[in-house]
């Protein structure tokens, strides 16, 4: 039996690892009520880059970019990154720009 942290890392694992998954296929998945499912995903949606849809494809999403144990550059970093970026060109420009899109947090 897992208790709920265990879960809920699984969960934010299996997400990263598919980048998009039904919440009915995790309640299966985990073996617990739909509705446990959800309380989780409102738990690691304060924690993590993650949302919900509805429809056909509907289910749980992690943002694009996002990994799990990145570590991702802070706000302020970010900022003077691109206020660099500004004076760069050519070659420099190019790599600065993979930098930010490579580590800047996804939003």
């Amino acid at each position: 039996m897992r208790n709920a942290t265990e879960r809920r890392f699984q969960i934010i694992e299996k997400l990263c690892e598919r980048r998009h998954i039904s919440i009915a296929r995790l309640a299966t998945e985990f073996s617990v009520h739909r509705r446990t499912i959800e309380r989780d995903l409102e738990v690691l949606s304060t924690l993590f880059p993650i949302y919900t849809t509805m429809g056909n494809s509907g289910g749980v999403h992690v943002l694009d970019g996002y990994q799990l144990g990145m570590k991702y550059l802070t706000e302020p970093q970010a900022v003077l990154l691109e206020k660099i970026s500004a004076t760069l060109t050519g070659e420099d420009l190019i790599l600065m720009r993979e930098i930010l899109k490579t580590f800047k947090k996804p939003s």
